[in-house]
């Protein structure tokens, strides 16, 4: 019989809030029938909502909370009114004190970062938190990290995301060894800032049997997937994925022009929008819901704060996947070798000298 997963939800976050986050736990809790979740914020609201889910009320405990973080609020702001009192918080508390594996939240993503990196603390090894996203690409997916937890980095940083993305892709895409490449201006050796071009010479000093380091990929090798998983800073890695997301909206509204332009293609568009609504879907990485919090000494998802029902439980999958197939345990195995010694360390050592 599987383990138990128990998952630790902020019913407060979002745009909506509770109104989304339950429907999407129960949608969840259908795939993986053996999920138990602690459900926090304003209990009359998320009762009312469990009323019509029977099946999530048996399996979820409440945790009353009145506090919400606002989604325009300042990670400092949110810190200060909200640490200890907040849903977000409480539900970050939960997988600190045990009695949660993974946090789930659709809300404010740096009052989260914030929360998440203060209570959890970071993994031995680790200085900062990454945001891992799942991005469309023409092979299937790919992982992309940072898309804008921590900015800037040198490369002991951008070694230590690809190793981390790499475990990541080995829970998701049931990968033995994923490969792992460097977003660049160029393929070239010669090409590229100081930091992404030392970050790779320690991936390939360091020659990990958990992946296969394939060099620099361009920016048009995401969506190619030219990799399992691409690695940059938060600030470039925000950035692709704004500009991803703003083109899928761009062709959409693009076709939606061209096929009201005259009766005939309005008649088209009428029968062919369900295939246009996927396209744009498929080629938008925002409607992959449930960004990873990597590095962090416990599990944390974020969800977009826009996502439907359905686009919430596939987050909850995502935080059911971690947890089920021990993303922590690999990432650890990934990150130290036998004995414990940090991989990073000594050939850091090894390529400065």
């Amino acid at each position: 019989m599987p383990q138990k997963v128990r998952i630790a939800l902020d019913a407060m976050g979002g745009d909506v809030g509770a109104a989304v986050i339950i429907p999407g736990a129960a949608i969840s809790l259908t795939r993986h029938p053996e999920t138990e979740f602690v459900l926090v914020g304003d209990s009359a609201l998320i009762g009312r909502q469990l009323d019509a889910h029977p099946a999530l009320k048996a399996a979820s405990r409440v945790v009353h909370t009145d506090v919400a973080i606002r989604m325009d609020e300042k990670p400092s702001q949110a810190l200060r009114r909200g640490r200890k009192t907040s849903s977000m918080w409480l539900a970050i508390d939960a997988v600190k004190r045990g009695e949660a594996d993974v946090a789930i939240s659709a809300g404010n993503t740096g009052a989260l970062m914030a929360m998440s990196r203060l209570h959890l603390r970071m993994l031995p090894g680790i200085e900062r938190p990454a945001l891992g996203a799942i991005w469309p690409t023409l092979r299937g997916e790919s992982i992309v990290l940072d898309v804008g937890a921590s900015i800037g980095g040198d490369a002991q940083h951008l070694a230590a995301l690809a190793l981390m993305g790499s475990a990541m892709a080995r829970v998701l895409f049931d990968l033995e060894r994923p490969t792992v490449g460097l977003l660049n201006i160029g393929e070239e050796e010669i090409k590229g800032v100081e930091e992404v071009k030392a970050a790779a010479s320690l991936l390939r000093a360091l020659n990990l049997p958990q992946l296969d380091f394939i060099g620099f990929v361009e920016g048009d090798g995401i969506g190619k997937g030219a990799a399992d998983v691409i690695v940059t800073e938060g600030f470039t890695g925000n950035i692709a994925l704004k500009v991803a997301e703003g083109t899928a909206r761009q062709i959409a509204e693009y076709i939606r022009s061209a096929m009201s332009r005259t009766w005939r293609s309005k008649i088209g568009y009428i029968f062919a929008r369900g295939a246009f609504r996927a396209l744009r879907d498929k080629m938008d990485p925002g409607k992959g819901n449930g960004g990873v919090f990597l590095g962090l000494n416990g599990i944390v998802i974020k969800s977009h704060g826009g996502a439907d029902a359905e686009g919430f439980a596939s987050a909850v999958d995502v935080g059911y996947e971690m947890v089920r197939y021990d993303l922590l345990t690999k990432i650890n195995q990934t990150l130290h070798r036998e004995g414990g010694a940090l991989v990073l360390a000594p050939a850091a050592q090894e390529v400065s000298s």
